[in-house]
Parts: C-alpha cells; structure tokens; sequence
C-alpha cells in the first residue's frame, strides 16, 4: 500500500469511530430509564441533541493516527506523549480513572511510560478497554499485513494497558479492522490473531453465537462493556462489526441494543465497519451533529 492509501483507509476507520463514539455517548443520559431507551434504540429514533460530542475515544485514536502520520509505525514515547497532550488539552472528555492517573505524569516524563502504565491498579496494569476503543484506524492502516497489525497494536497498547488483556482487546480490534478493510472481515480469523486470553475466549463464544441472535441476548452471553474490561466490551463489538459488515448505521444500532459501555462499544464498531465502508452512508442527520474531527476536509 501507498503511504496515501493508508491514510486514507485509517481516516475511514477514525471517521466511523469518531461517529460511533458521538452516537454511542447520546444514549447514556436515557439509560436513566432503560425501558424508554431500549424503545427508542428498537424504534431506530435518532437522538434529538443538535450537537454530538465525541469522548476520550476518538481523542486517543487522534494520537494513535498522529504517529502513525509522522512516523509510519508506532513509536511508544511518543505515542504516549501525544496522548498526555490530548488530555491536557481536554481532560473532560470522558476519561477513565486509570487515565486521570496516568495521562497527567506522562505529559511531565513520556519516557516513563514503561513504568507508570505498569503501576497502575497496584501493579498489575490495566485490563480496560481503552486500548482496544482507540486502535482500529491503526489495523486499517496496517492491513495488507496481519502480523504487522498485532505487532503494532500491541505497541499502542502497551503504553496505557500493560495487563496482557488490555494488550489482547487491542490486537483484537485492530485485526477485525484490518480484515475489514480488506472485505474479509471473519470471527474466527480475529480469534486466531488474539493472544490467549479472556478476550479470545469472548471472540470464541461469539464467532459460534449466529447472526439470528438478538443484540440484547448477545450483550447479555458476550458483555457489553459495562465492566470496562477489554473481555467485557471487545467481543460484543467485533460481533456486531461482523453482523454487519457492510452497513455501518446498521451495525451501530445493534451495538447500541447492547446498553453498557455504549459509546465505546459503538466506537470499536464503527472504527471496524468504517474501514471498510466510510461514513457516507451514515444518515446526514448524524454527520451534521457530530463534532467535527480534526484533520478532515
């Protein structure tokens, strides 16, 4: 692939994460009842908000694709200084604890990253799914070679979430995007680049769990994030991503049937089916609500 193609294919992908993301986050509010939220979801009624804000989801991908422009691969003190920088300069996008910790003392010292994304949750690292949430424009930047995918997005990883799960939802993400972009996105293909972990064993019970299955079942065997955990959040999503490969308003609706950690389940989603689609066939209703993503037209 050209340089310019593979940015073109990442912005793809940051398009439709940054759009799932912004439609995902419109439905926390209604959760408060959960009765009239699944009607509206089931319904299909866009949220009425003039204005769709993206999370720390789309701002964390804006660092991944950073480097990736500058540098052609993933470089980790500087990937973790772009990250600090993008939370210094909104920290009230969403971000969660482990982030508010972490984020503040690598704008100070990037090169510390190794040890400070290591002490997080008393040493163990972090398992959420943060990691996964953001990668998907990296696989679809990467995709004309698997290997390089996981080697890559478990470098992104690694910067924020060293717990080997956090690691596993990334390669995850970031494989079903890059099979995506390629029109070959498949269950068990992602299943087989995950490391062994909690997430692959989520991926496994989702590539047998048929297409037929309501969304709300499928969040209810899969999770659907409300945990935070990259076991929790990744196999749902990629499940989604691949009930509806080639519709990406489709697959964000089911994601959104699945209630939990919506907007981040809606951003892997949408990162994963954008690979391959784009946005434009995303209701204009959406596109002219969503906040505008830097460095797009």
């Amino acid at each position: 692939m050209t340089p310019a193609a593979r940015r073109a294919a990442a912005r793809r992908s940051l398009e439709g994460l940054a759009l799932g993301d912004a439609f995902g986050e419109r439905w926390f509010p209604l959760f408060r009842d959960r009765l009239q939220a699944y009607e509206e979801i089931r319904a299909r009624r866009t949220p009425q908000e003039p204005e769709w804000h993206w999370t720390d989801d789309t701002a964390m991908a804006l660092g991944v694709l950073r480097i990736l422009e500058e540098h052609g691969e993933i470089r980790q003190t500087e990937l973790a200084q772009a990250f600090a920088l993008g939370y210094d300069a909104d920290p009230a996008r969403g971000y969660g604890h482990g982030m508010h910790e972490l984020l503040p003392r690598l704008l100070e010292e990037p090169d510390r990253w190794p040890e400070l994304a290591r002490g997080l949750f008393g040493g163990q690292g972090s398992l959420g799914n943060g990691a996964a949430m953001r990668v998907a424009p990296l696989g679809a930047w990467f995709q004309d070679s698997l290997p390089l995918v996981a080697e890559q997005a478990a470098l992104s990883a690694q910067v924020t979430h060293a717990h080997p799960e956090g690691v596993a939802g990334a390669v995850a993400v970031a494989t079903a995007a890059a099979l995506s972009a390629r029109g070959e996105l498949d269950l068990d293909a992602v299943v087989s680049a995950t490391p062994a972990s909690a997430v692959r064993d989520g991926l496994a019970r989702a590539a047998r769990l048929p297409f037929a299955t309501a969304p709300w079942k499928a969040s209810d065997l899969l999770g659907n994030g409300q945990r935070v955990r990259a076991d929790d959040t990744v196999p749902f999503a990629v499940w989604c991503a691949a009930r509806h490969p080639d519709d990406l308003t489709a697959a964000l609706w089911s994601t959104a049937e699945g209630f939990g950690d919506v907007d981040t389940t809606c951003a892997i989603t949408g990162g994963i089916v954008a690979a391959r689609t784009g946005v434009d066939t995303a209701p204009e209703p959406w596109l002219q609500r969503r906040e505008p993503v830097p460095g797009g037209a």
